[in-house]
């Protein structure tokens, strides 16, 4: 099974909480072993496992990603101004694979998955989620 997604990006740094979207995807489908890829078509986005208790964590991380990759001193600015933002992606990655356990994803109680934008705002990001069977 295959479904794309679209979400809508409000900061230039940010991430989106997109847990509700891969627990309805799995849970549409009567697959109870496998796994469920989450993939972000982009390369200034990222997707992330992270925890949800509150925003700290998320403002921790965007805060580490801005001193580790910070905006404006990079070759790549001289192009089109977001040489950050790929970096970002990159350290982040595009995509997680989380198992489906018993006909659920298999998040453990403060894992969510997160949208990391880099490059926004953005009108759409599009998140392909891909499920697979395990035999």
């Amino acid at each position: 099974m295959q479904k794309t997604i679209e979400v809508s990006t409000h900061k230039h740094n940010e991430m989106i909480d997109i847990t509700e979207y891969i627990h309805d995807f799995v849970s549409e489908s009567d697959i109870e072993t496998g796994n469920v890829m989450v993939y972000v078509q982009g390369a200034t986005a990222g997707i992330m496992i992270q925890e949800n208790w509150d925003d700290s964590v998320q403002n921790d991380v965007i805060s580490m990603l801005n001193k580790i990759a910070p905006q404006g001193v990079w070759e790549h600015d001289r192009i089109d101004n977001n040489g950050a933002a790929h970096l970002k992606s990159g350290l982040v990655g595009p995509s997680e694979c989380i198992p489906v356990i018993k006909g659920k994803a298999g998040l453990s109680t403060w894992q969510n998955v997160f949208l990391c934008e880099f490059d926004g705002s953005r009108k759409s990001r599009k998140i392909v989620l891909t499920l697979h069977k395990s035999r």
